[in-house]
Formats: C-alpha cells, sequence, structure tokens
C-alpha cells in the first residue's frame, strides 16, 4: 500500500475523522433530543479516536517521516513556544467574524458536565487524549507531511519535509483554516506549525507543538468552562 498509493496512509485517517463528524450531525437530526444531546458527543468522538487511533498503528511503518527522529536542544524551545503562542492567540480571536457561522453564539456547544460524574471525567480523559494524541499525529502527517509537499509536486515523497514554496505555504494554511470553526485562528495556526516544520526539518517538531498547543487549550477549556473551545 505504501509503494502503491502513499498518499492514502496519510490521507485515510484524517478522512475517517472528518466521516465521523458528518455521522454525528446525521445521528443528530434523527434521534431523540434527550439522547443526542447528552450522549452523541462523547459516543462518536470516543469512536473515532479509537479507529483513528488504530489506522495510524496499522499504517504506522509507512510514516517514514517520522523515522530517524533525534530530539534536538536548540529546536526544543522553539517547539514549546510555537505550541504556546498558538494557544494564546487561538483563545483571543474567537471573534464573530472568524468563525463558520460568523456569530460565535451559534456555535453547537456541547457541555460534558450535563455527564453524570463517572461519565464526564471518562470522557474528558478521551477529549484530552484524542486531542493532545491522536489529532495532532494524524493532522500534522496529513497537512504538513502530505498536503505541503503535494502542492509542491503531485509525488509528494520526492518533496523533503520542511521543502518551502509561497503556494505550499500559505495554501495549506488556508486549508487548514477551513478545517476549523475558528478558521482565522486555524489560519494563524497553519502559518506557525509550517514556519516551525521549515525552521527543524522534521515533523515530529510540529506533531509536539500541535500537541502542546490542544492539551494546554483541553485543560484551559475545563478549567474555564468556555465549551465553544472544544
Amino acid at each position: 500500500m505504501n509503494s502503491k498509493y502513499p498518499w492514502l496512509t496519510r490521507a485515510l485517517p484524517f478522512a475517517v475523522y472528518m466521516l465521523f463528524i458528518v455521522i454525528h450531525d446525521l445521528l443528530k437530526s434523527v434521534l431523540p433530543e434527550h439522547i443526542s444531546s447528552l450522549y452523541l458527543t462523547p459516543l462518536t468522538y470516543t469512536l473515532k479516536i479509537i479507529v483513528v487511533g488504530v489506522l495510524l498503528i496499522v499504517f504506522w511503518k509507512t510514516y517514514n517521516e517520522l523515522r530517524l527522529f533525534k530530539l534536538k536542544i536548540e529546536h526544543v524551545g522553539l517547539t514549546v513556544a510555537a505550541g504556546v503562542i498558538v494557544f494564546i492567540l487561538w483563545i483571543n480571536m474567537d471573534w464573530n467574524f472568524a468563525t463558520m457561522t460568523m456569530d460565535s453564539k451559534g456555535a453547537d456547544v456541547y457541555n460534558p458536565q450535563n455527564l453524570p460524574s463517572h461519565f464526564y471525567y471518562l470522557f474528558i480523559g478521551v477529549r484530552l487524549f484524542g486531542a493532545a494524541v491522536v489529532v495532532p499525529i494524524f493532522e500534522e502527517l496529513f497537512w504538513r507531511s502530505f498536503i505541503i509537499r503535494y502542492i509542491i509536486n503531485p509525488d509528494f515523497r520526492s518533496v523533503r519535509i520542511g521543502a518551502f514554496s509561497w503556494a505550499s505555504f500559505l495554501i495549506s494554511a488556508a486549508l487548514f483554516g477551513a478545517e476549523h470553526y475558528f478558521w482565522l485562528a486555524g489560519i494563524m495556526a497553519g502559518l506557525i506549525y509550517n514556519l516551525l516544520l521549515y525552521r527543524t526539518k522534521h515533523l515530529w517538531y510540529c506533531i509536539i507543538a500541535h500537541g502542546i498547543t490542544n492539551l494546554i487549550l483541553g485543560l484551559y477549556v475545563v478549567r474555564t468552562g468556555n465549551w465553544i473551545f472544544w
């Protein structure tokens, strides 16, 4: 599969994750309100993290760009800074015009505090793990390994990790933003993660920075109750 369809192992986990979002919306429209409003999000989120996680494990040997990684001290501070900066900017870029609905009050916000306490803590654990571990891995493989190189050359494996072109830099960041409810914050994050990739020349630093952002954001959401950021 890797030699014949190298794009598939990087695109499929992302596609499956997005498919679960569609499934969630379809189920929400047909299930009774008292069921969908309380348990649908924990169920679909947990399932998609499990399925995507399994796909990543199955395809792991095909991800050559994740091999030969030696942590360089000079990149650690930059990676942590990138993750923290994206978080700080993200929670301050929730302007109405910068959301998909043009009105942050119109967002479909799920509040897990309505769950029974044991389910609440279980879901928060799954949500933090998914956001800080699974999501950064499959998103960085898709955006900053596959898409950013594919824009330079459809034979993306012939393009080295961290190769720069204005088109790939800007287009990949714009598409990354379009994936998120806070689209402008998403573009900002895409630009910063792209710059980190160009500086470090290895995907793992982007995965780590992305994971730091998502972990801090998750802890912030749980602490403040600003569930719209989730």
